[in-house]
């Protein structure tokens, strides 16, 4: 089987993985404004309608920006690392206002950042549909659980689970040609590097792993900081 040309593939053909209609476009998944350019060859791409791709974008311009000037500790576009993220801060300054204003001070020379809640929960969700269609496919239902916080916030043992998905369920095998089933055969149908069972889709940008284990589930690192995990029962 040419691990470029799966059986899963043909069966989703007219399906927007976000809401379920009829897709008018191809969305990136992650978004490119979540990865930095050079961009990684063959971005993962999925089916959507032309109204949830465009909702979308917005909230995640949001997110690449607030996790940056997280990370760096400031809105000072000198002091970002992401080019991308530089320039959209320099042309809107309204953004970058709005960021600074969620950040608190606690101590002379200590900040807490309060994000938009919901705004991240929405990128994060959408994220984990997206990954959910390309590997296995579409959950367009509500998922039972939509979590994120700081990777470093976690315990040793927080983090060990949430790397390694401990799990005390049995191991499942994903449906035949879905690119998870050939991902657990070793016959990678794309050119991403593997880490355990996260795929790497930047080094230090961006990573996912997706798995059955009696439902759905979704982990994904944004910029080895930000720590998302999305489960359908």
């Amino acid at each position: 089987m040419d691990p470029r040309h799966l059986f899963i593939d043909e069966r989703l053909t007219g399906v927007c993985v976000y809401c379920g209609a009829h897709p008018d476009t191809r969305d990136h998944v992650p978004s490119k404004v979540l990865v930095d350019d050079p961009y990684p060859p063959e971005l993962p791409v999925v089916g959507a309608c032309e109204s949830c791709n465009a909702s979308f974008s917005l909230d995640e311009q949001y997110l690449a920006c607030f996790l940056d000037c997280v990370i760096c500790g400031g809105t000072d576009t000198s002091g970002l690392r992401r080019p991308n993220v530089k320039r959209i801060l320099e042309v809107n300054p309204a953004l970058k206002r709005r960021i600074d204003g969620s950040r608190r001070r606690q101590e002379p020379d200590y900040f807490l950042w309060e994000p938009e809640t919901d705004r991240v929960k929405n990128v994060v969700l959408k994220l984990a549909r997206g990954h959910a269609a390309y590997e296995l496919y579409p959950k367009l239902e509500e998922p039972a659980v939509v979590g994120f916080v700081p990777l470093q916030t976690l315990s040793g043992a927080e983090r060990s689970a949430f790397d390694q998905l401990a799990t005390d369920k049995p191991e499942l095998w994903p449906e035949i040609g879905s690119r998870a089933f050939l991902r657990a055969l070793c016959k990678f149908p794309d050119r991403f590097e593997h880490s355990g069972d996260w795929i790497v889709v930047q080094p230090g940008r961006y990573r996912y792993a997706v798995a059955e284990t009696g439902g759905v589930l979704v982990r994904m690192v944004l910029s080895e900081y930000l720590a998302c995990m999305v489960s359908w029962d």
